[in-house]
């Protein structure tokens, strides 16, 4: 679905896609990170974006490499979301909203616990030129370019180590069915079992949730 960058060239018109594939595929959620707020549910409120405009498009996409659990979130508590963009013979379902450079690095910033705007904009050139940039030893603090979409480089941030590099960790009822229905609500790229199959099978909460139970999640939901 995304085109392989043959070309790397710098960003055309300070517009990119930012690739989510975690919490944020849920446009609720990203909408805290643009404007500002918490989320229903959450523990932390988001200063947001100096430019708290909503994305000018989303698209659902699927990129190389696996979606794997990790590390203790604080705000979900259980493991959260990394992208692997090397784990070979896999596919990562995300979706991408279209954003400015400067929407982008203010997103990043508040995924690194960090100000937006506290520092100069992410220098995004060499992550579009390199395929990877690391900014730090954090977890997010690495930019990964995994492709372009419509001729603007598709970019998202993760982990510096591997997916073997680190213990997996089980990913909380709350946050499974977050990204459940955040996929799902991308479009009609993927069936529902599809989704929760995807989840499932993903290092960490494989062993713990199945495809079932992920869908019980969504379908106990008040209203639905």
């Amino acid at each position: 679905m995304n085109e392989p960058l043959a070309d790397r060239s710098a960003v055309d018109g300070g517009l990119v896609w930012y690739v989510s594939y975690g919490s944020n595929t849920h446009p609720g959620r990203l909408a805290c990170y643009l404007a500002g707020g918490r989320p229903a549910g959450g523990t932390r409120t988001y200063p947001g974006c100096r430019d708290g405009r909503a994305p000018r498009r989303s698209v659902a996409l699927e990129v190389p490499g696996a979606l794997y659990f990790a590390t203790e979130s604080p705000v979900w508590t259980g493991g959260r979301a990394f992208y692997d963009p090397d784990a070979p013979g896999s596919r990562v379902l995300a979706r991408a909203y279209l954003v400015s450079e400067a929407q982008f690095s203010d997103i990043a910033a508040q995924e690194m616990y960090r100000e937006p705007g506290a520092a100069p904009d992410l220098d995004v050139t060499a992550a579009v030129r390199d395929g990877r940039a690391a900014l730090g030893p954090g977890r997010y603090e690495t930019l990964v370019c995994p492709g372009r979409l419509d001729g603007r480089p598709l970019l998202t941030f993760t982990a510096p180590w591997a997916m073997d590099g680190v213990p997996w960790t089980r990913p909380s009822a709350a946050y499974v069915r977050h990204l459940y229905l955040g996929l799902l609500g991308a479009g009609d790229a993927w069936p529902s079992a599809t989704v929760a199959a995807y989840l499932a099978a993903s290092p960490g909460a494989a062993g713990h949730w199945t495809a079932r139970r992920i869908m019980n999640l969504a379908e106990a939901l008040p209203g639905r």
